[in-house]
């Protein structure tokens, strides 16, 4: 695989020095890759994550895939629903070929919205986790490197974000702040509630790297403040951001889905989501009514979905931590 990634480099018209370090980079992610593999955690959380990844990748091909599937076990051919489609099946049907999870009291199809919801949770997810890491990682970086004033100011602020309870501060934010329940909204409250512990951990980390030999000879051959951390604070940090952010997407699923139950996440009647699937099971009493699976699947879809990040953050923290790897 090495000799292969050096032949398909030889091709690139870039400088040597450069070639250089992407065959440094692609022989560091090889590295990771095989340590990864030997994770049983990781793996699993892997297949659980592709899973899922493919799902909403493919919603429409997977609702027809089943439409097929159902047809050649020998029921009426169901064409495949849109999320927002109702069916004219009648409400709050019990699951049956035609519809595998039954109708909701839109007389939408339940199955179709769970997979069309998997796109949203996840986008929430991924883009909430990498704005909240990279805000961050901005400030711990900022404070470690700088110290002084600078560090006290931006600390303070980030023990106040520590100290002050996550579930009723991101519940003030989505009641309060302007813009209504839209998925823009979401992804920023989720963001200004979760970068706090982010900041604390890299800030720590920069203080132990700045007193390294190798950034005092980047100061004495005259680097600037900017290009030490660009080229040696930064690299160092990335893995422990990275595994972090990882496990940032389940808070963050987990985040959209308390909002959207509490009615304070995307409306189900625009968006679909995980979460607000949810909500609308509650306030039909769902429960009461016996229909146990307009509820127990997206429950079930958020646990797995959660579980996949946490083994892969759990895989990973073992790969960029020495100290935690099994020998």
């Amino acid at each position: 695989m090495r000799r292969q990634i050096s032949r398909v480099l030889e091709a690139f018209p870039v400088s040597e020095p450069t070639k250089e370090k992407l065959r440094l980079g692609g022989r560091k992610i090889l590295d990771t890759w095989k340590l990864f593999r030997r994770s049983r955690l990781g793996m699993m959380g892997m297949t659980m994550l592709v899973f899922f990844v493919m799902l909403a990748a493919f919603a429409g091909q997977a609702m027809t895939l089943l439409s097929w599937m159902s047809g050649f076990l020998g029921h009426p051919w169901s064409s495949p629903y849109g999320p927002f489609q109702m069916t004219g099946d009648g409400v709050m049907q019990p699951p049956s070929f035609k519809h595998w999870l039954g109708t909701d009291a839109d007389e939408q199809d339940i199955l179709s919205r769970v997979i069309y919801g998997s796109r949203v949770s996840l986008e929430i997810g991924f883009v909430a986790s990498v704005v909240s890491m990279g805000l961050g990682t901005l400030i711990g970086l900022m404070a470690g490197f700088w110290g002084g004033w600078r560090d006290e100011a931006l600390m303070r602020v980030t023990d106040v974000f520590l100290v002050l309870p996550w579930l009723s501060l991101m519940i003030v934010l989505a009641t309060t702040l302007p813009g209504g329940q839209s998925v823009t909204k979401v992804i920023f409250v989720i963001s200004i509630t979760g970068w706090s512990y982010t900041a604390r951990l890299v800030r720590a980390e920069v203080l132990s790297l700045k007193e390294r030999v190798f950034v005092e000879r980047a100061r004495a051959i005259g680097s600037s403040d900017l290009q030490i951390v660009r080229r040696h604070i930064f690299p160092n940090v990335f893995p422990l951001v990275f595994a972090n952010t990882i496990i940032t997407v389940a808070l963050s699923i987990l985040s959209e889905s308390t909002l959207s139950y509490i009615a304070l996440g995307p409306p189900p009647t625009k968006v679909v989501t995980w979460g607000n699937i949810l909500y609308a099971a509650s306030q039909r009493n769902a429960m009461g009514n016996g229909l146990y699976w307009w509820i127990v699947v997206p429950g079930i879809c958020i646990v797995v979905v959660v579980l996949a990040f946490t083994f892969i953050g759990y895989a990973l923290d073992e790969i960029f931590n020495p100290r935690l790897r099994r020998r």
